[in-house]
């Protein structure tokens, strides 16, 4: 980008920079011309994260001793950034060997540097993230692994209007009805559910608890739609050099937290691998695994789908606890549990989408009966520009994703 100005990849024609408005209307347009190749990756996304996300309260609680961490949260949070950098690497460079005759290098030091001033936004959701997945540990001295990963549910109701209020995304009534019941549905499960007799910096238990799940909720929640933001305003650009600035921030932030602490209690806490044990080097695998998935769900897919899956994995978390752990499914669960899905299921139904959307279905059924294309959504930030007039003809057309 360049003077506010940036260039379509297909026909080089020069476009305003698209605004969070007309990226998010280019977005609903796209939803709405979605391929097959697109449904599957959709079904593997919802997949691989309910599996991941189950499993990551399980593992964060098998990794506690006596009801603490003889590890530091930190560390684990900084080797997963490290995992997933390595990741990035490893695909960027199978990605570079497969270019075609004429691509830009992928590897060239023009494109890593033009890429890094373009996706220099990616440190911010990186330095909410860092938080974030140190939260994820204080959430356990509080809540069960089922109870934790109810609460994080709550963040689609904070990720929609974020949404709105940044990306300008619509919702119909019905689906904001849907995210009611969505709480009313948490509600019903977090009833009675605090333990007794905690205590943490000096506040009382739900004092405490109640900050700790207000910072929990809010602060990923603005990440995840900064994230996705900034994933799709730099469409053009590969997902895995996209990673790599994000990951690479994330372990920076995440060793300036390790440096801190070693300030404040000494030398010995700087060993980052003191006090870890086979559960966190399978929670530390986890975690690389689901940040990696949830870029592909930022980017190819959207927010709310990314957390409405994450909610599913619930009753996967609540069924694995009480196996391995005891913990008791009580009829809260299974009753606010059922509400989730109902929920789940109207907001994504047809019939609920936004005016706006169904519009632009009219809309996009009159192209189709004019050109009969079959391909669509040249890239995210040349289709938000369609107010510009930038027509690009049937074979320039790019498909979504890479073959």
């Amino acid at each position: 980008m360049k003077n506010g100005m940036i260039e379509c990849s297909v026909c080089h024609s020069k476009l305003v920079s698209p605004s969070s408005k007309t990226i998010s209307r280019a977005y609903d347009r796209h939803k709405n011309r979605i391929t097959s190749k697109q449904r599957v990756l959709n079904v593997f996304l919802v997949v691989g994260d309910c599996v991941l996300v189950g499993f990551q309260p399980i593992l964060v609680y098998m990794s506690k001793v006596d009801g603490k961490f003889n590890f530091s949260p930190i560390s684990v949070n900084f080797l997963t950034e490290i995992t997933k950098v390595f990741f990035a690497i490893v695909m960027l460079i199978l990605q570079a060997r497969h270019q075609k005759v004429g691509e830009k290098p992928l590897l060239s030091i023009s494109t890593f540097m033009q890429a890094a001033r373009s996706n220099a936004l990616l440190a911010v959701p990186a330095l909410l993230y860092a938080i974030n997945n140190y939260l994820k540990f204080i959430m356990q001295l509080y809540f069960n692994p089922a109870t934790v990963k109810m609460l994080s549910n709550l963040k689609v109701l904070v990720i929609a209007l974020l949404l709105k209020v940044i990306m300008k995304r619509q919702f119909s009534v019905i689906q904001w009805e849907a995210l009611a019941l969505l709480l009313i549905g948490i509600s019903v499960n977090q009833l009675r559910s605090l333990p007794e007799g905690t205590t943490a910096l000096g506040l009382p238990v739900t004092m405490g608890a109640y900050l700790y799940t207000l910072i929990f909720v809010t602060v990923p929640s603005l990440a995840s739609v900064y994230n996705e933001y900034a994933l799709k305003s730099q469409y053009d650009t590969s997902i895995y050099l996209q990673n790599l600035f994000l990951y690479g921030y994330g372990a920076i932030f995440n060793f300036l937290g390790i440096l801190g602490t070693a300030i404040f209690k000494g030398p010995s806490s700087f060993d980052i691998l003191q006090g870890h044990s086979k559960a966190t080097m399978l929670l530390i695998a986890n975690n690389a695994a689901q940040g990696i998935l949830s870029s592909f769900f930022f980017k190819y897919a959207d927010t709310i789908l990314k957390k409405y899956s994450s909610t599913v994995a619930t009753i996967f978390t609540g069924i694995a606890s009480a196996v391995l752990f005891g913990h008791t499914l009580t009829m809260n669960f299974v009753i606010g549990i059922s509400i989730v899905f109902i929920s789940m299921h109207q907001f994504f139904s047809p019939i609920a989408k936004a005016k706006d959307e169904q519009n632009g279905v009219l809309e996009l059924h009159d192209v189709h009966d004019r050109q009969r294309s079959k391909d669509s959504f040249i890239n995210m930030a040349a289709g938000a520009n369609e107010e510009a007039s930038h027509r690009v003809g049937h074979d320039e057309r790019q498909p979504l994703l890479p073959s």
